[in-house]
């Protein structure tokens, strides 16, 4: 499945011992289960030292095991801060949830 691809890929990834994880749309095909289950993942990958890069069209998820955001459009930087600051932001609220 696309959930076993990323973990093997992922997997692959931290067998290098990185300092930094690259991933981008982690979350793309993918069962919200199986992404709920990937962002746990990430989650222990952050507290055991290993800076996480992740690039997600999915932006609530991302922000639930970040520490900062950066929100783009039509790869310009339209918003930036905390991941807390940016989830309660009802630019972005109206921008991805249409709230």
């Amino acid at each position: 499945s696309g959930g076993e691809q990323q973990m093997c890929a992922i997997g692959r990834a931290l067998m290098a011992a990185p300092k930094l994880l690259m991933v981008d749309e982690m979350s793309l095909g993918l069962a919200p289960v199986i992404v709920d289950h990937l962002l746990e993942v990430l989650s222990t990958i952050r507290r055991q030292g290993v800076t996480v890069l992740l690039v997600e069209q999915d932006v609530f998820a991302a922000l639930e095991v970040a520490d900062r955001g950066y929100v783009m459009s039509t790869g310009t930087v339209t918003q930036s801060g905390t991941a807390k600051a940016l989830s309660e932001d009802p630019e972005v609220k109206r921008a991805y949830l249409g709230i």
